[in-house]
């Protein structure tokens, strides 16, 4: 089975055009000089440049310094030694029994091994089997047991950690041979290159520290902390987040404890990056570090506590009035030893050990002050498959600026972004949701200065929509199901803070790396009405009129419509999207989002080709309403401007 790079629409193995879009499937366009190449081939054969799915394979062989099994050649689509091609010699990469190599996929559009044996079809009691190359003895036949050790814990960390781990491609056992594929991620840059450059701040630093802080706890379960004391091993992607270019096998650092009592080689691994980077005022955090390593905090909510104090440190205007805002419950002096030269700087002789590990009950999360760096959007809508017009419509509405200052660039967000799902039969529901994006348009043009509305405003002007739409369905004289309406989901952008307004079913979902996906508003229909009652969801959602709408804009009057409005922080970086219930109907949003959300995030990820494809899936799997998608995605990095420099 290949699957259509375009619009995921599964094809025969044997295909050279999508069934469904018409896309190649045998040939790749070479987007530096526009070629067109063989699927699976490495480089351009006009312009040299890289164009096939080059991985790293992370391998387990059947005894050291095995070479990679060169099978006979066969048209087995079942047999992985022969689709992906080594490119660089295998190699042993730690004190473990993994070795690594490149390899190149030559077969990229077909079906993975191990997405091939997750959605085989199961009958009756019958467990699914994993190709013929993979598979397990018969009484082996756990889901565990049938995937890779080596993989395992790529697994298990990927709803946590999301791109901050790299994404497995593709896994397999057989021959003796444990095989992981993924991400290549050898070309990102460094941690420590990022911290070198001088024009990295301070709070940069802090926040990756805490970053850092986190990711330890999160790799404790899976004895991976290891990966995070190989300083080669700490990357960033463009868009400077802290990521992992792989996990360390604990078994390669067996000196390494990796119970939660080991902060030490944390702190050890902290000090060694802070020295070599020789970052100007990170003093604080170099104290921190030794203190750390030195074994006086076991505790990870200790350590929040300390940078939380650098952090207000560094936010304040003034040191002096700084240091005497910190409330401390004792202070202690540093043993001089641990004191580094601070060059005058007076955070550095901050009383980092005034706090002990038996004060982590009043420990504060650290909340680092964030702002908007981009923000981007894209939308389309379709009539969809089985509907002969189109009800669906939808705004953007943007007003930002850009400024760059040596604290790097800052956006200034005023966006309105609204999405209508109309209803009432021909020439009413598109009426309907016109009408109400319209309205609302202008009335935010008046009504949203230079700060955020505030909940009444924003309830003010949906009234004012649904009251327009209520008064259309009064002067024609339309009744029943005749009565035009829409539904409602708003999003108002106003530099790192959402507000997010919603009627009916059409839904705003929040995408981020920390939280995975959140479906933010909740329907307004029976089924959902009854939910919240207390009813079971099965029995709740086996009403006849468990999908029917509890309210919508347009049919009855205000007293009738209680919108659903609530306030957001960008506090990472996020994708929402904002869409009708072709799109989110059957669940589809949530079984698809890993393939068509998650690589968005990503500044490098095309937008308009985003949205076009989650039609594409729509149409594929749903088509039975009109579909409209619309996303935006924002981008936020620290503060810097009020940092004390």
């Amino acid at each position: 089975m290949q699957i259509c790079p375009q619009c995921q629409c599964e094809n025969p193995d044997d295909n050279k055009y999508c069934q469904q879009c018409g896309a190649s499937l045998d040939r790749l366009l070479c987007q530096e000089c526009g070629t067109e190449n063989p699927v699976g081939q490495l480089t351009c054969s006009d312009c040299g440049e890289v164009i096939g799915t080059v991985l790293q394979a992370l391998l387990v062989p059947p005894e050291p310094d095995a070479a990679w099994p060169n099978p006979p050649e066969t048209n087995d689509p079942d047999q992985p030694f022969l689709r992906y091609k080594p490119l660089t010699p295998i190699r042993a990469i730690d004190a473990s029994a993994q070795y690594q190599t490149q390899v190149l996929d030559q077969q990229p559009y077909r079906l993975r091994f191990f997405d091939r044996w997750l959605h085989q079809p199961i009958e009756g009691d019958a467990e699914p089997t994993l190709p013929p190359s993979s598979q397990p003895a018969p009484n082996e036949l756990s889901i565990e047991s049938q995937i890779p050790s080596i993989a395992q814990p790529y697994l298990l960390l990927d709803s946590q950690l999301g791109q901050r781990l790299p994404q497995v491609y593709d896994t397999w056992q057989g021959e003796g041979w444990q095989v992981l594929l993924i991400e290549d991620r050898s070309d990102w840059k460094s941690l420590s290159d990022l911290w070198r450059d001088p024009d990295t701040p301070t709070l940069q630093v802090l926040h990756d520290l805490y970053e850092m802080l986190d990711l330890w706890e999160e790799l404790i379960p899976v004895q991976c902390t290891a990966s995070l004391l190989v300083l080669d091993n700490l990357c960033v992607d463009e868009d400077s987040v802290l990521s992992l270019k792989r996990l360390h096998d604990p078994t390669a650092h067996p000196e390494q404890p990796t119970a939660a009592s080991s902060l030490t080689h944390l702190g050890e691994a902290w000090l060694q990056l802070l020295t070599q980077a020789e970052h100007p005022g990170a003093d604080s955090l170099i104290n921190l570090a030794q203190l750390i390593a030195r074994g006086q905090f076991t505790s990870p909510d200790v350590v929040r506590q300390h940078l939380r104090l650098i952090a207000d440190n560094l936010e304040q205007k003034s040191p002096v009035a700084a240091i005497a805002a910190t409330s401390l419950s004792e202070s202690v002096a540093m043993p001089a030893s641990s004191v580094v030269p601070n060059g005058g700087n007076p955070l550095a002789n901050l009383p980092l050990s005034s706090l002990r590990d038996d004060d982590e009950d009043d420990t504060p999360t650290i909340v680092l002050p964030m702002k908007l760096s981009s923000l981007d959007e894209a939308g389309r809508t379709d009539i969809g498959r089985q509907r002969d017009h189109n009800e669906d419509y939808f705004g953007i509405y943007t007003n930002f600026q850009r400024l760059e200052t040596p604290n790097g660039r800052t956006v200034r967000a005023h966006n309105l972004y609204i999405l209508c799902d109309g209803m009432g039969g021909h020439a009413s529901g598109e009426v309907a949701s016109h009408l109400a994006v319209k309205t609302l348009q202008d009335y935010f043009q008046t009504h949203w200065q230079n700060e955020m509305p505030p909940i009444e405003a924003i309830r003010e002007g949906i009234f004012i929509a649904n009251q327009a739409i209520y008064d259309e369905n009064q002067s024609e004289q339309r009744s029943g199901s005749g009565r035009m309406g829409t539904t409602l989901v708003l999003v108002l952008v106003h530099n790192s803070k959402v507000a997010v307004a919603h009627v009916g079913d059409s839904r705003l979902y929040r995408l981020t790396r920390r939280r995975g996906l959140e479906q933010i508003t909740t329907d307004h229909e029976v089924g959902q009405r009854e939910i919240q009652r207390g009813i079971d969801p099965d029995a709740a959602y086996s009403r006849p009129d468990a999908y029917q709408l509890t309210q919508a804009l347009g049919p009855r009057d205000n007293t009738g419509v209680d919108p659903e409005i609530q306030f957001l922080d960008l506090d990472e970086d996020a994708l929402l999207l904002l869409c009708s219930d072709g799109l989110s109907d059957n669940d589809l949003v949530e079984a698809h989002w890993q393939t068509h959300l998650a690589p968005l995030i990503s500044s490098r990820a095309n937008l308009d080709q985003g949205v076009s494809q989650l039609v594409e899936l729509a149409n594929q799997h749903n088509g039975h309403d009109n579909i409209t998608a619309l996303l935006i995605r924002a981008k936020v990095q620290p503060n810097m401007d009020s940092m004390l420099m």
